[in-house]
């Protein structure tokens, strides 16, 4: 892949270099020529001074043989244009944007640009390690419909099969991490001790799923 970033801060630099060691191609634009000191000697990629959202500053980063364009400067508003001509000027289909207001970052995804917003993020892998187990999904689309929770699985579950916790919750299971790997379950899986399971749930039934979840299977005559 070619891809051109905008933005040399740390997010821009990390995200080059680690494309960079991935074997693919990119090219980093900034206002500021100081800026390309982050990238380091050895980063072989494109420096190209100017602002992302200009046209020409986009044809010499390689825009037009670029398969994913990532705005990640630290103004909101310079990120969305330079997310939406990316895509709409030049065709880009992976864009990604980040925002550092929740609430706009909601409205450009439902448009079809890809969000990161990082204080919502941040704040949200806080919550997923000080509060319980269920408390706060892993992720949450857009709409806020459907949420992914990882749920270590209780002892009482132990034995027994996916397909049973699955009909029994209403939650799919999306895979399981078991002894340090993931797997997909089949419908011969067997929960076992020590299993971290991942579930995909509606966030209405999230509430009665973490009950049956905690309550255990039930048991039939």
């Amino acid at each position: 892949m070619h891809v051109v970033i905008m933005g040399c801060g740390r997010v821009g630099s990390t995200l080059a270099r680690s494309l960079e060691d991935r074997n693919h191609t990119v090219a980093v634009i900034d206002s500021e020529p100081d800026a390309f000191r982050r990238l380091g000697p050895a980063f072989n990629g494109e420096k190209v001074t100017g602002y992302g959202f200009d046209q020409q500053v986009l044809e010499k980063a390689g825009i037009r043989r670029a398969d994913a364009f990532a705005a990640v400067s630290s103004g909101d508003n310079s990120n969305i244009i330079a997310a939406r001509v990316a895509r709409e000027q030049f065709g880009i289909q992976q864009v990604v944007a980040r925002i550092y207001d929740p609430g706009r970052a909601e409205v450009y995804q439902r448009l079809g640009i890809t969000t990161v917003a990082t204080v919502k993020w941040t704040a949200d892998q806080v919550l997923r390690r000080i509060l319980p187990a269920g408390a706060e999904p892993d992720f949450r689309d857009p709409s806020g419909t459907v949420r992914v929770d990882q749920v270590p699985v209780p002892e009482v579950w132990v034995g027994q099969r996916t397909i049973d916790f699955q009909e029994q919750t209403s939650c799919r299971i999306a895979w399981i991490d078991r002894l340090g790997e993931g797997m997909l379950p089949t419908r011969d899986t067997v929960i076992q001790e020590n299993d971290l399971i991942h579930l995909v749930m509606r966030e209405e039934n999230a509430g009665r799923a973490m009950a049956v979840i905690k309550k255990g299977p039930e048991v039939h005559s």
